[in-house]
């Protein structure tokens, strides 16, 4: 394990402000607003202000006040962020984020969730940290070979909590994340003592009794599922078929990386009229940047092909899988493209014992809403224990010593 420092050069910042400038713009068609993909109204002016007023080195200061490390797991380079709680007793927690995420989405709630005596909390709340990116995603990207699929990428995580010296602890994620926390505590239900989701997809089976008796939100949820399917998955279809085609556009136009990207922030997050209404246009740029600074909004297209078959718009659903044997929370955000029905959840997470219907908030929950997303954990974790399972706890002494909080 090595420390990692971001440490990008001005040339990069140099060339990005250069094709910025000499952006190539499409023509648009009146009073469409956002139902054909992203104005072009909206997005000359957020290109504009991405080249004239966002600050990189300011963001790059904030990011590298972080312990960040790199390590070589199964040939590829994961980064990651490793925050231990000054509360030696603190429970330890894998956060994975999603696509078109990154460790990004996290800034607002590292310090709440490691050290909530800093913020008014209690103290017994807290958490080790470790947060790592996706292989082929920002600093871990791009992998060097092919197959980097959810199991994969569960087994690195496994490795890398027992490189950390953590011999039992939390998985927690969002978006693609979540399967991934999922998955690990299937491959590794020794010392992943449970699991927390701010996303799931619940899809009906095809069993006409299992709709049975839905109520009336209930049914509202799978339509809004179906027309996620049929209107709302385009970049997961094309992601999972041709992710190299794409990778040339979002490689050489940050324009182009831009909207692939602010798209879903609008049509995922709980906004109204722009993305901004839910998140910091900053924040939402220091995502991008992640994306282009590395050019991997090809690479990380790539997790999309190697799980197609497991893929809401695969021909054939996937065959069930067993259950997990381990408690189970689930936080529900109002806003978020696609939301779960629990009764259709338990089908396959029998062991739920924290349901969290929250009436702010969408995809990018941490982002988002920050004081909900700790609010959540806390109360997740609480709960785990009030049930007795095992304490958590750290077996060995990697310690990252965090620089901030």
């Amino acid at each position: 394990m090595e420390p990692f420092r971001i440490n990008i050069p001005q040339a990069d910042l140099d060339d990005l402000k250069r094709r910025l400038a000499d952006t190539r713009w499409p023509s648009d068609l009146h009073g469409t607003g956002w139902t054909r993909g992203v104005p072009l109204e909206y997005l000359k002016e957020l290109a504009e202000y991405w080249r004239t007023s966002y600050d990189w080195h300011a963001a790059e200061a904030e990011l590298n006040t972080l312990p960040q490390f790199t390590t070589e797991i199964d040939g590829a380079n994961v980064h990651f962020l490793h925050i231990r709680s000054p509360e030696l007793d603190a429970t330890p927690l894998l956060i994975t984020h999603g696509w078109p995420g990154s460790f990004v989405e996290f800034l607002d709630v590292i310090g709440p969730l490691a050290d909530p005596r800093a913020y008014g909390g209690d103290p017994a709340d807290a958490f080790h940290l470790a947060i790592p990116t996706i292989p082929g995603f920002g600093f871990s990207g791009p992998t060097p070979d092919p197959g980097w699929d959810i199991a994969r990428i569960a087994a690195a995580w496994a490795e890398l909590m027992r490189r950390l010296g953590y011999d039992s602890y939390i998985a927690q994620g969002g978006d693609i994340g979540a399967w991934i926390s999922l998955t690990l505590a299937g491959i590794d239900a020794e010392h992943v003592r449970a699991v927390h989701v701010n996303f799931l997809v619940t899809p009906p089976s095809g069993d006409p009794s299992e709709l049975a008796g839905l109520a009336a939100p209930d049914v509202s949820r799978l339509e809004q599922l179906g027309r996620f399917v049929n209107d709302g998955a385009g970049y997961m279809k094309l992601q999972s078929t041709r992710p190299q085609t794409l990778a040339y556009s979002l490689t050489d136009s940050p324009v182009g990386q831009l909207s692939w990207i602010v798209e879903k922030f609008y049509e995922w997050s709980d906004s109204a009229d722009a993305p901004e209404d839910a998140v910091d246009r900053d924040r939402l740029l220091t995502n991008v940047m992640i994306y282009w600074l590395t050019a991997t909004g090809g690479s990380s297209a790539n997790y999309y092909y190697e799980i197609a078959d497991t893929l809401p718009t695969a021909p054939t659903p996937p065959p069930p899988q067993p259950p997990l044997p381990l408690p189970v929370g689930v936080a529900v955000y109002q806003g978020d493209a696609a939301r779960p029905v629990r009764s259709l959840a338990e089908r396959q997470l029998p062991n739920i014992v924290h349901w969290h219907e929250l009436d702010q908030g969408g995809h990018f929950a941490a982002m988002e809403q920050p004081g909900l997303f700790v609010a959540d954990l806390r109360e997740f974790s609480r709960r785990l224990k009030r049930l007795g399972f095992a304490e958590l706890q750290c077996v060995n002494g990697f310690d990252s010593a965090p620089s901030a909080l």
